[in-house]
């Protein structure tokens, strides 16, 4: 554990979901391939489609429509629908599809165990502080099975801009009623979970997973596992 900044006293604690409290790089890769097989399940004449197709559609999207990028969900939903309209799909139909080939690939997203180790952090944490997610990502707490743990999850779309706008964690603060100040948010990504918490004036402890800092700015803790995470308690 590295000390950048000391801690002031914290009321709550929050968590960033995906590849903080589990691996989640291999899940997206099956969801991207379940997605894919719901597709040519559901339009065989058009054959597997390479996808970096799909992520050229969502890169097209996102210069059309900047707003769109904040809620992962519908940016994958709507570049889908897109992508099958360009490839000779009416759009009636391609809508139907689109939201079949976005269940498959948010089932098999959802599809995940997470380690004991982080249920046990969760669980001794629960029980001195208030725990929130703030997510960019769609992941489901119930699904995960870690809900029990949490009093609220914040979803980058249907909560605000996506970190580092610090509309979730000011939201999360107001529904706490507490200080920015005071809420501990703790994150892999350097960017979006530290200079977020910063931005919105709350404190951050990196769960360092990057090889480099992305951002100027530095977090109160640097951790290398979230069992340093002990000293909490």
């Amino acid at each position: 554990m590295r000390v950048y900044k000391a801690l002031l006293p914290f009321k709550a604690i929050s968590f960033d979901l995906d590849d903080t409290l589990y691996n989640n790089g291999p899940v997206i890769e099956q969801a991207e391939l379940a997605m894919q097989q719901k597709l040519l399940l559901l339009a065989p004449k058009l054959g597997l489609i390479d996808p970096e197709f799909w992520w050229q559609k969502r890169k097209e999207l996102a210069q059309l429509d900047p707003e769109v990028r904040h809620d992962v969900s519908r940016w994958r939903l709507l570049s889908v629908e897109q992508g099958l309209t360009e490839l000779g799909v009416g759009r009636c139909e391609a809508g139907e599809i689109a939201e079949l080939a976005f269940g498959a690939f948010y089932t098999a997203r959802s599809n995940l165990i997470v380690p004991d180790s982080s249920h046990q952090l969760l669980k001794a944490l629960a029980e001195r502080y208030p725990l929130v997610a703030i997510t960019n990502g769609n992941a489901d707490l119930t699904l995960l099975r870690i809900s029990q743990y949490f009093q609220q999850a914040y979803h980058a779309g249907p909560s605000g801009k996506m970190k580092p706008y610090p509309d979730m964690f000011h939201k999360a603060c107001q529904q706490l009623a507490i200080e920015p100040h005071e809420l501990l948010h703790i994150g892999d990504n350097s960017k979006a979970d530290v200079r977020g918490a910063l931005n919105a004036g709350c404190q951050a402890v990196w769960l360092k997973h990057e090889a480099h800092f992305h951002t100027a700015v530095l977090p109160h803790l640097e951790i290398d596992s979230l069992e340093q995470l002990q000293v909490l308690l």
